[in-house]
């Protein structure tokens, strides 16, 4: 496999480079070095970064989890996500009313939201959670991410996991939210049932 990216490399503090894989092997970077590369946002530990894991025969290294999102950062973020998703609903439904003359049809759309809605929010947790980005859009202006128990991106079907135990949480009177204020790790029911955690973002 061809290396794709010249890397930048953090050595006493300065960004140096870009250097290439050979290059890097030359140097004999280790696994917790910091590189990036010019179309990556920030820099990431050598172990990090998938490419490098290959070619430089690195194994990746569980993160050393510190900081948890707090309750009040998770409920914040979970009434942005409703606010942007019902809010995105909402206007779709009313402009396809726009064209229909039906008052019956009209209202079936409308009493439909009740179900769209939550559908819509279960599909978007399940892409933005398991994304780059590891975050919905309430979570990322909260600065908090979802991971698994090592730190690490979750994949789409672990994001969908999670989601569904949400259902635990709930059936449970609410209760299952309340476990984060009695665990170090602030995890809810459902992130107990699922392995995951919300840790704060860039703070590891």
């Amino acid at each position: 496999m061809e290396p794709s990216n010249m890397y930048f490399l953090v050595v006493n503090g300065k960004p140096e480079g870009p250097f290439s894989i050979e290059q890097l092997k030359q140097r004999k970077i280790k696994p917790g070095d910091f590189l990036k590369t010019a179309a990556m946002d920030d820099y990431k530990e050598a172990h990090e970064i998938a490419e490098l894991r290959e070619l430089l025969g690195f194994s990746r290294e569980a993160l050393v989890l510190q900081y948890f999102g707090s309750f009040d950062q998770r409920l914040m973020a979970s009434a942005l996500d409703w606010f942007f998703v019902s809010g995105v609903c909402i206007i779709i439904v009313f402009i396809v009313t726009l064209f229909v003359s039906d008052k019956a049809t009209r209202l079936v759309m409308v009493f439909s939201l009740f179900g769209i809605i939550p559908l819509v929010k279960f599909i978007y947790h399940i892409i933005m959670e398991s994304s780059a980005k590891q975050a919905t859009y309430g979570k990322q202006i909260l600065k908090i991410k979802v991971c698994d128990m090592q730190g690490f991106r979750i994949s789409p079907v672990h994001a969908a996991g999670r989601n569904l135990a949400k259902l635990l949480s709930v059936l449970t009177f609410f209760i299952g939210y309340l476990f984060s204020f009695f665990n170090k790790q602030q995890q809810c029911l459902h992130d107990m049932v699922a392995g995951t955690l919300v840790v704060k973002d860039r703070l590891f």
